[in-house]
């Protein structure tokens, strides 16, 4: 958050794998690794854990029911919908194909699956099984051939048997596709008279986000010269699942006016695109 000196305080909520942050120790090491990596941009660092003041911070968003609709309405059985969540590269994602054959292993359900190939591709495959109760026993993989990328997984049941019922075998494809093709929501929205950027994932049943996202975001607006005033993130519930949301609260400038649709356009694309590894 910019202040009126002309300089800028950011505030993040963060957790330690390591579970140590109530220490002295682990609290300044941290700081000492951000200041080495921010250099002298970085004025102070200060750890703390955070008191009741805090609370109110770290709850459940309360998106507006338009804004949520917008960001969450995708449905993948719509071939022919493409909301403003949704890019021109979809089309060519959405060339996906999931198999199932029981015949290939004594023991395992295989998945063959064709599908682009992108960056965080094996994580979203790997959350959505572990998602589905799906143990991936092993997996082979091809190179890239012509931006595609085959797989085979040899899965089990977390009961250790196969997957042969037809009805459970249509719901992990469809979920599994849903997840390879849309991991992600971008949009561009107005809160009242600001322009806001949203970025959402989906929650880990850790309870942990997706990875390098806020990094991913921050670099592509960047490259396009967008200004970010204030960025927070929360998390939403839906009847699907939990969201990890990503609100960028953006800065309107001459040299990058946030009123044109053609540069909120080239926002949600070139988001996506940094995200999907394009």
């Amino acid at each position: 958050m910019p202040t009126p000196d002309g300089r800028v305080l950011d505030l993040f909520f963060i957790t330690d794998c390591l579970e140590l942050l109530h220490t002295k120790q682990r609290r300044d090491d941290i700081c000492e690794h951000l200041m080495a990596a921010l250099g002298e941009y970085c004025i102070t660092c200060e750890l703390k854990l955070p008191g009741p003041e805090y609370e109110g911070l770290q709850g459940n968003s309360s998106l507006p029911p338009a804004l949520a609709d917008e960001l969450f309405s995708y449905q993948l059985k719509d071939e022919e919908a493409y909301p403003k969540a949704l890019t021109r590269n979809m089309r060519t994602v959405k060339k996906t194909s999931i198999t199932v054959d029981n015949s290939l292993s004594p023991v395992h359900t295989v998945l063959q699956i064709q599908c682009v190939d992108r960056k965080a591709l094996f994580y979203d495959i790997m959350r959505t099984s572990k998602d589905c109760n799906i143990q991936v026993a092993y997996g082979r993989f091809s190179s890239p051939v012509k931006g595609f990328r085959n797989l085979d997984l040899f899965i089990q049941q977390t009961n250790g048997k196969k997957i042969v019922d037809p009805e459970v075998q249509v719901a992990l494809c469809a979920r599994l596709k849903e997840e390879m093709v849309h991991p992600l929501r971008v949009i561009v929205a107005n809160r009242g008279p600001e322009t806001e950027l949203l970025v959402a994932n989906p929650v880990e049943l850790s309870g942990k986000g997706r990875p390098l996202v806020f990094y991913d975001v921050t670099l592509a607006l960047k490259q396009l010269g967008a200004s970010i005033f204030a960025a927070e993130i929360v998390r939403h519930s839906t009847s699907i699942c939990q969201w990890e949301i990503y609100r960028f609260l953006l800065d309107d400038s001459l040299e990058f006016p946030l009123a044109s649709k053609q540069n909120r356009s080239n926002i949600v694309e070139r988001v996506r695109r940094t995200l999907m590894g394009w």
